[in-house]
């Protein structure tokens, strides 16, 4: 029997120009980037670190940040990198431009980063709600150990990767597929022979570093004992010799839905034993593996997407339509795995793509922007825009638009694209063909 809670009031614990949530790749991006554009910027995170589905996901590498010999990724993403470096967290494949990280270290620079430009973070809040006055955000409410807090802010940026804002915001979203692309739990290995891994490393163009030899091994072993439905797999390094990162459990389900979330996060804990135990039987390479560590969260491909001013089709996108507002890129191919098959779709680019500013905004909602994955664009988009690099660009994006807009006092539809874009170039962003 539904019941109804005591209607209690929800104090306002900050005042802000800019309020990201999320503390993804894109959301860290979008919070630097408003605070150093002069806004007074709060980020809103749900763990105790950065990162999303970096560190949370363990999702490597972070992909893609060049390509056909041009650095296509460019300005704070790219900072972030070269930080990370610095102190030995990251190391660049090159050409292509694929970055092996070191999760640990990935976390602490995206907080220093997050400080030096003085944004105020909010860690362990759950975004539960907002309010809305006159068609505008007026205030977000998050859940913590404080209980029920609101904070205000004049524009938002939801880097979510759900759309979770937006649609608490009512933003309409994107018609929804017939099935989503498959869930995946990242897992650890320690006690490999990783100079046996052939496709460890990501640096040549046109190539799915996927392991040809072991998925046949695999494909075999299932006519004769249970092996679960497996994509790939992909592994990356993490900076240790011995330690790998292996991506190959799959499984169909609705991660923005919190019953389907917690059957697959059931599920997949359970197939990432068993796999441990068919790689180390059958896969000489991982005869002394040994399981380091599982995802804090399963990672997410796909659920919401907005729809805004322009949804960006494939078409588009796979034929690099320059577009006048164009803010930020993609090089990545599209990549589509099935949720119940071991298949994928794997397309290349022939040249880097563009994602118009008109992406990021939804009309009737004029002191919003999205960045991330849940971005206005089709299934074929998405599905190349999805990975770090690119969320990245249009964190920096969005960040660098909602500053702009604090300044001038306008809606995030009428801002001048061109000054925007200017303000980008100069943080180092490639946006000329």
């Amino acid at each position: 029997m539904d019941f109804i809670t005591q209607t209690k009031e929800v104090p306002v614990v900050g005042s802000y120009d800019v309020v990201v949530c999320g503390g993804g790749p894109a959301g860290l991006i979008a919070a630097i980037a408003a605070a150093r554009g002069g806004a007074r910027t709060a980020l809103v995170e749900r763990y105790g670190f950065l990162g999303g589905m970096a560190t949370a996901g363990l999702v490597a590498p972070i992909s893609v940040f060049n390509y056909n010999g041009r650095r296509i990724v460019g300005g704070i993403p790219w900072e972030f990198v070269e930080r990370l470096s610095e102190i030995g967290g990251a190391e660049e494949e090159k050409p292509l431009g694929n970055i092996t990280f070191s999760p640990e270290k990935y976390k602490l620079v995206a907080q220093r980063m997050l400080l030096e430009a003085g944004v105020t973070l909010y860690f362990h809040s759950y975004l539960t709600g907002c309010r809305t006055e006159e068609g505008r955000i007026s205030h977000v409410v998050i859940e913590n150990k404080n209980g029920a807090e609101a904070l205000v802010a004049r524009y938002f940026i939801d880097a979510t990767g759900d759309a979770d804002l937006a649609l608490r915001a009512g933003v309409p979203m994107q018609p929804a597929g017939t099935t989503l692309q498959p869930a995946s739990l990242i897992f650890m290995l320690g006690g490999v022979d990783t100079d046996a891994l052939p496709m460890l490393r990501h640096s040549r163009q046109g190539v799915n570093y996927h392991d040809l030899a072991i998925r046949e091994a695999l494909e075999a072993l299932r006519e004769r004992e249970e092996v679960p439905l497996f994509g790939g797999p992909w592994y990356c390094g993490v900076l240790t010799p011995g330690v790998v990162l292996v991506n190959m459990t799959r499984t169909q389900a609705d991660m923005a839905d919190n019953r389907e979330a917690t059957a697959a996060e059931c599920l997949l804990h359970e197939h990432v034993h068993l796999f441990t135990e068919l790689l180390r039987r059958h896969v000489p390479a991982f005869r002394n593996a040994s399981l380091l560590a599982t995802a804090t969260q399963t990672g997410v491909r796909e659920t919401r997407r907005i729809r805004g001013f322009h949804t960006l089709t494939g078409e588009e996108y796979l034929h690099a339509v320059d577009f006048p507002d164009a803010v930020s890129r993609g090089c990545h191919p599209v990549d589509i795995h099935a949720a119940s098959s071991t298949g994928q779709r794997c397309e290349f680019l022939k040249e880097a793509a563009f994602i118009p500013y008109r992406c990021l905004i939804a009309p009737g909602f004029p002191n919003l922007l999205v960045a991330g994955r849940s971005f206005s664009a089709d299934a074929v988009a998405s599905a190349s825009v999805r990975v770090q690099a690119s969320v990245m660009g249009l964190g920096q994006a969005a960040g660098a638009a909602a500053a702009q807009c604090v300044r001038s006092g306008v809606g995030v539809a009428e801002i001048d694209v061109g000054q925007l874009r200017r303000t980008l170039v100069e943080y180092g962003a490639n946006l000329t063909a």
